[in-house]
C-alpha cells in the first residue's frame, strides 16, 4: 500500500465510537499505515454550520464515517459540505462511509411531480467524493444512479456468525426464515442458506396508504415452528408487527426478528411482539431488554482494509 489511509469522523457525533472501532480493527492488522482524524462541526448563531477537517489529509486516502443518526436534512448537508471540504483539502481520494444510506427508499418516481431523491443524493456524492461504502441498502439497484464507485456490503455472514456464537439456541431444526414482503425474499433466502435452514416463508402485503399494512398473507407453513423474520429497515414497525401477529396466529412457537437499520420512529412497541429482536449498530440505539445490537464495525473495518489493499470485497460474502 503506497498511500496513508485516514479514518475521519466527528468526535461530538454518534459515529465517533463506530469510527474508533473501525480504526482499531485496521490498526490490529499491522499491515499498512492508518490514522484516525477528527472533523469539527462549527455552529453559528443563525443555525448555519461549517465542517472543518482538523487533520491534514493532503495526499491521503480518506474514509469519512458519516453519522447516520442525524436528521435526513442534516445528514445530507453535512455529507455535502464535508466531502467538498475533503476535495478542497487535496486528499488523494475520499470514500463516504454511510452505515445507513438515507433517502434510499425514494428510489423511483411513484407519483406525479415528485423527485427521485436517491438519484439526487447520488449526484451530490458524485460531485465531491470518489466512492461510497454502505451496507444492506434498501435497493441495490441504486448503484445505477452513481458514476463513481459504489460498494454495498451485506450483513448476513456476520449476523449468522453472531447468532451461532451468542444465541445458538435460536438455530433449531424447526426454524423458519421469513421475509415480511416479496421485495426482501432474496435477502431472507441468503440468511436461510447460511443458517442451514431449508424452510423459507414470504409475506405478501397490501396497503391503502404508506406505513399502514391492511393484509398480510404467508406463503408457507409456520405451524409449530420458530420464525426468524428478516428485513433491512424497521421504521414504524407496522409491517413487522403484522408479520409476527400472523405467524403466531398460524401456530408459530417463537418469533425472532432482525433488521439491519433500526429507526424505530414509533418507539420500541414493536419489540413487544417478538421474543428477541436484533439490529445492527448502523444507527445509535437505546437499550431495551428485548433488543440486541450486532456490531458491524468489524465488517466495515475489513472492507476498508481490502479497499486500501486493492483486494476483493465480494470474497467477504462468498
Amino acid at each position: 500500500m503506497q498511500e496513508t489511509c485516514i479514518v475521519l469522523a466527528d468526535p461530538s457525533g454518534k459515529s465517533w465510537d463506530f469510527a474508533n472501532k473501525i480504526f482499531q480493527g485496521l490498526s490490529n492488522k499491522n499491515n499498512g499505515k492508518y490514522e484516525l482524524g477528527e472533523i469539527e462541526i462549527k455552529e453559528f448563531r443563525d443555525g448555519e454550520f461549517k465542517p472543518r477537517i482538523k487533520t491534514s489529509v493532503r495526499g491521503k486516502k480518506c474514509f469519512y464515517i458519516h453519522d447516520s443518526s442525524l436528521s435526513p436534512a442534516m445528514w445530507l448537508s453535512q455529507l455535502t459540505f464535508t466531502t467538498q471540504a475533503l476535495r478542497k483539502s487535496s486528499c488523494a481520494e475520499s470514500i463516504a462511509v454511510l452505515p445507513y444510506f438515507r433517502f434510499a427508499r425514494q428510489d423511483r418516481k411513484d407519483e406525479p411531480r415528485t423527485s427521485i431523491s436517491a438519484a439526487a443524493v447520488a449526484n451530490i456524492i458524485d460531485r465531491y467524493a470518489n466512492g461510497v461504502l454502505t451496507v444492506d441498502i434498501h435497493n441495490p439497484a441504486i448503484d445505477g444512479f452513481f458514476d463513481t464507485r459504489f460498494d454495498n456490503l451485506q450483513s448476513f455472514n456476520i449476523v449468522v456468525s453472531y447468532l451461532k456464537e451468542k444465541n445458538p439456541s435460536i438455530i433449531s431444526e424447526n426454524l423458519v426464515v421469513m421475509s415480511p414482503d416479496a421485495g426482501g425474499a432474496a435477502r431472507a433466502a441468503a440468511f436461510a442458506r447460511r443458517l442451514g435452514v431449508g424452510k423459507l416463508v414470504v409475506g405478501y402485503k397490501s396497503r391503502k396508504e404508506a406505513g399502514q399494512v391492511d393484509q398480510l398473507k404467508l406463503t408457507g407453513d409456520v405451524a409449530g415452528a420458530d420464525v426468524f423474520i428478516v428485513d433491512d429497515i424497521v421504521d414504524s414497525g407496522n409491517t413487522l408487527v403484522k408479520a409476527s401477529v400472523v405467524a403466531r396466529e398460524q401456530g408459530a412457537k417463537r418469533v425472532f426478528g432482525f433488521c439491519t437499520h433500526g429507526l424505530f420512529t414509533n418507539g420500541h412497541q414493536v419489540l413487544d411482539h417478538f421474543d428477541k429482536f436484533y439490529v445492527a449498530d448502523t444507527l445509535s440505539q437505546k437499550q431495551h431488554e428485548k433488543l440486541e445490537i450486532i456490531p458491524l464495525a468489524p465488517l466495515f473495518s475489513e472492507a476498508i482494509y481490502r479497499m486500501s489493499h486493492a483486494d476483493s470485497l465480494s470474497a467477504l460474502f462468498d
